[in-house]
C-alpha cells in the first residue's frame, strides 16, 4: 500500500525546508538506508534516507522547491499503484501544486495523449492539478491571495510557442508576464480579462487537442469552493508537447517587431539575461514569434560570434562608460532564520553592553609553554573558552536564559561557539565546557568548525547552550558588539590582541591587550552581575594558571 512522507522538522526552529538534491527520481527502487534528498534547513542541508523499500511514485517538489513541515514530500509504494487519493488527502486538492510538484501516475502519464480523455472522463476524482497541462494561479508575493488577468496574448485555440507572453498577470505588488516555456496549444482559459483567480486556482489549460477539458475543469472544481469559468475548447490544431509557465517581471510590450536595430522585440526575461551577462541584443537572432528574442537565444548565443563586428562599430576616441552589473543570490533558509531570530532577539530584548580591556602577556606566556607539550595545538580561543567556564559557573545569573514566564538559571555551562560559514553564522554547543581541559576544548572547536564548513552539524550539535562566544580577533577586528542568542541571556564579543601602553609597576610599557565586550539582556542580568562576570574573566586570563588549580 502506497505511503506518504512529509517533510519532517531536522531542527528545533526548522518551519520549511528547501529540496537541494533529489539523489532518486519518480519511477526508481529504493530500498531502505538508501540517500532520497538533501534537504536545507535553517541551520544546514540535511541527508535524508529512505525508512522503507519501495518505489518512489511520486515527489512533492523538483529540486529548489520550498515545503513547509509536514507537507508532502513523496510517496512511496507499488508500480502502477493508484496515488491520487493520497496525493489530494495530504495537499488540500490543489493548494500545494503553485510550485508545479512533479507526480507520475497512471492517468497523469498517460494525459499527454488523446486516450487521457476517456481516461479522465471515466475518473472524475482524480487529482487533475497534477498534470501537466494544468496551470494554476501562483502566489507571486508572500501577500498575495488572488491575481488580476490584466491581459491575455493568446486567444483559445491558438499555437503558443516556447518563450512567447501568454497573459499578464496582476497582483498586490506589480504587474508579471507569463511567459511558456514549451510549445503546446492554449485549450482552456480560467477567466476573462479584468477578471479574478485566486491563488491556486485554475489559470489555464496548454496540451494536445482531444483533452477532455470539461472532466478536468470538473475535477478541480470539486476539490475547491471557487467557481471554475466554463470551459471552451479550442479549435483543432497540430498535436504538441505540453507546455510549462514561467513567471518574470512584466514590461511594456514592445509595438516593433523589428529584428537587430530600432526597439527590440525580446522577452523580459531575455532582457533580464542579457544585462546580465552583458549582451547586446541588437546582435541576438531571436526564434520567437516575429522574430522576438527568448531566454533560449539568449542561452544559444555565442559571444564570440559577433565579437569582431562590435570591436569594429566601436568608436575610438570617446568617454568611458560603464555597465551596471550585480548578482542577485536568492536568500537561503539558514540566512532567513538568522535574520529572524536575530532581528527577534535585538528588537525585543533590551540589549546593553559592558565592554573591558585584558592584558594577555600572562595568557600569551602560557600558551607558548603548554603548546610545548601539548598533544594538540591550543589557541587563544581556547584559553578564553576555558576561562568563560570557569567564570560561568561563579556567575550562575549571567549563565541563565530567558524563557518568557521564567528565568531558568542553569546550573551546567553549555558555551556557544559561533562558527561562519559562507551562508551565514553556525553556533554549535560545547557541552559541560567548565568540566573539559584545554586538549578537548580545542578538539572539539576544530571539529565542529569542520562539521560547520562542510555542512554536517546535527540538531543535537546546535542545540542547547547557555552563554555564547564569538570571536573575530582572528580576522584582525579590535571590538566589536554581537547580538544575543536566544534563549541565552548573554554573549561575549571578542576583539585582536593588539599592543599597546599599559601600566606596569607605575611605569609605562608595552603590553597585549585584548577587548571583550558583553552584551547583556536587561531582563536577566544588570550592570553589578555583567561587571562582575567581567572582572571574573579578567583575573582568569591575566592569571591562567588560576585556572588549572
Amino acid at each position: 500500500m502506497a505511503e506518504a512522507i512529509l517533510m519532517p522538522r531536522l531542527s528545533d526552529t526548522m518551519t520549511e525546508g528547501v529540496v537541494a538534491a533529489w539523489h532518486k527520481k519518480v519511477g526508481d527502487t529504493v530500498k531502505k538506508g538508501d540517500l532520497l534528498a538533501e534537504i536545507e534547513t535553517d541551520k544546514a542541508t540535511m541527508e535524508l534516507e529512505s525508512y522503507q523499500d519501495g518505489i518512489l511514485l511520486h515527489i512533492g517538489t523538483p529540486r529548489g522547491g520550498k515545503l513547509q513541515v509536514n507537507d508532502l514530500l513523496a510517496i512511496f509504494g507499488k508500480q502502477g499503484e493508484d496515488i491520487t487519493a493520497l496525493i489530494a488527502a495530504n495537499t488540500n486538492g490543489a493548494s500545494s501544486v503553485a510550485t508545479a510538484p512533479t507526480a507520475i501516475t497512471a492517468t497523469a502519464a498517460a494525459s499527454t495523449s488523446s486516450a487521457a480523455s476517456s481516461t479522465t472522463s471515466a475518473n472524475n476524482n482524480i487529482d487533475a492539478s497534477t498534470m501537466e497541462e494544468v496551470v494554476l494561479m501562483p502566489r507571486l508575493s508572500d501577500t498575495m491571495t488572488e491575481g488580476v488577468i490584466a491581459a491575455w496574448h493568446k486567444k483559445v485555440g491558438d499555437k503558443v510557442a516556447k518563450g512567447e507572453v501568454l497573459a499578464d498577470i496582476e497582483t498586490d505588488k506589480a504587474t508579471m508576464e507569463l511567459e511558456s516555456y514549451k510549445d503546446g496549444i492554449l485549450l482552456y482559459q480560467g477567466a476573462q480579462v479584468g477578471e479574478k483567480i485566486v491563488v491556486n486556482q485554475l489559470l489555464c489549460i496548454i496540451g494536445a487537442p482531444g483533452l477532455d477539458i470539461d472532466s478536468i475543469v470538473k475535477s478541480i472544481k470539486a476539490s475547491s469552493s471557487t467557481e471554475v469559468p466554463k470551459a471552451t475548447t479550442a479549435a483543432p490544431a497540430p498535436a504538441s508537447a505540453p507546455a510549462a509557465i514561467a513567471l518574470v517581471p512584466a514590461t511594456s510590450t514592445p509595438a516593433a517587431t523589428v529584428v537587430n536595430e530600432g526597439r527590440i522585440f525580446a522577452s523580459p526575461l531575455a532582457k533580464k539575461i542579457a544585462k546580465e551577462k552583458g549582451i547586446d541584443l541588437k546582435y541576438v537572432q531571436g526564434t520567437g514569434e516575429h522574430g522576438r528574442i527568448t531566454r533560449t537565444d539568449l542561452e544559444n548565443y555565442k559571444p564570440s560570434n559577433i565579437s569582431s563586428v562590435a570591436k569594429a562599430a566601436a568608436p575610438r576616441n570617446t568617454n568611458f562608460v560603464g555597465q551596471v552589473s550585480f548578482v542577485d543570490t536568492p536568500v537561503s533558509q539558514m540566512r532567513k532564520t538568522i535574520a529572524k531570530r536575530l532581528s527577534e532577539s535585538l528588537f525585543t530584548a533590551p540589549h546593553f553592553y559592558l565592554t573591558m580591556k585584558i592584558n594577555m602577556d600572562a595568557t600569551i606566556a602560557a600558551r607558548t609553554v603548554v603548546n610545548e607539550t601539548a598533544p594538540v595545538k591550543i589557541s587563544f580561543n581556547d584559553f578564553i573558552v576555558k576561562a568563560v567556564a570557569l567564570s560561568l559557573k561563579q556567575h550562575p545569573k549571567v549563565n541563565s536564559s530567558w524563557l518568557g514566564d521564567v528565568i531558568r538559571e542553569n546550573h551546567h555551562v553549555n558555551i556557544g561557539i559561533a562558527v561562519a560559514v559562507d551562508e551565514g553564522l553556525l553556533v554549535p554547543v560545547l557541552r559541560f565546557a567548565d568540566g573539559l581541559s584545554l586538549d578537548e576544548i580545542s578538539v572539539s572547536v576544530k571539529e565542529f568548525a569542520k562539521k560547520a564548513k562542510d555542512k554536517k552539524l546535527q540538531p543535537s550539535d546546535w542545540e542547547g547552550s547557555t552563554f555564547t562566544i564569538s570571536n573575530l580577533g582572528m580576522f584582525g577586528i579590535d571590538s566589536f558588539t554581537a547580538i544575543i542568542n536566544p534563549p541565552d541571556a548573554c554573549i561575549l564579543a571578542v576583539g585582536g590582541i593588539a599592543q599597546e601602553p599599559v601600566v606596569k609597576n607605575g611605569q609605562i610599557a608595552p603590553g597585549n591587550v585584548m577587548n571583550v565586550t558583553l552584551s547583556c539582556d536587561h531582563r536577566v542580568v544588570d550592570g553589578a552581575t555583567g561587571s562582575a562576570f567581567l572582572q571574573t574573566l579578567k583575573s582568569y586570563l591575566e592569571e591562567p594558571i588560576r585556572m588549572f588549580i
